[in-house]
């Protein structure tokens, strides 16, 4: 083997090398643009109302859906608002995380068919400056996602309209 053989070995490796740290580099930074048009609501814009009440404004995201961060008993979670789901449902794995209590079984209606899910209560929630307290919710073992399916025992407790591609949330009166 002679020295051009091995200096040419060398200069291909480094330009794989490069490629790839090329290619993760461009990931890691897409990766921010991506999380921010999945959920356009990571620092969610909040108001108060002339009455002292809270507001929270949040933006639809690129599906037409709207996804927030928040908090569940002090804990950061990211909700997906769903006035179609009678509870808040949160995937099994999430309410682990979260250290929720099955407080016992029932049978649902689900998009993808009848599930049996376990019913347990949120102590706090948290979107903006909005917090609500002792929120009925579902422990979901059927959903894989990371969101927490913000449905309407929790959404019922606040006032929403929408403008165009803007959610106002507003404490109720």
């Amino acid at each position: 083997m002679n020295e051009n053989d091995t200096t040419a070995n060398f200069g291909k490796g480094f330009v794989w090398v490069a490629w790839v740290i090329g290619i993760a580099l461009l990931v890691f930074i897409f990766q921010d643009l991506l999380d921010g048009q999945y959920n356009p609501n990571q620092n969610p814009k909040l108001s108060m109302q002339a009455n002292g009440k809270a507001a929270v404004t949040l933006e639809q995201n690129r599906q037409g859906h709207y996804v927030t961060n928040g908090a569940i008993n002090g804990r950061e979670v990211t909700f997906l608002l769903d006035t179609g789901a009678t509870q808040v449902s949160i995937p099994a794995h999430i309410a682990e995380n979260l250290a929720l209590q099955a407080q016992g079984q029932q049978r649902v209606q689900t998009a993808n068919g009848i599930i049996t899910v376990f019913t347990t209560q949120i102590n706090e929630l948290r979107i903006g400056n909005i917090y609500l307290y002792d929120i009925a919710a579902n422990i979901n073992p059927s959903m894989a996602a990371d969101e927490i399916l913000l449905g309407m025992s929790a959404l019922k407790r606040v006032e929403f309209s929408q403008t165009g591609k803007q959610l106002i949330l507003r404490e109720q009166l």
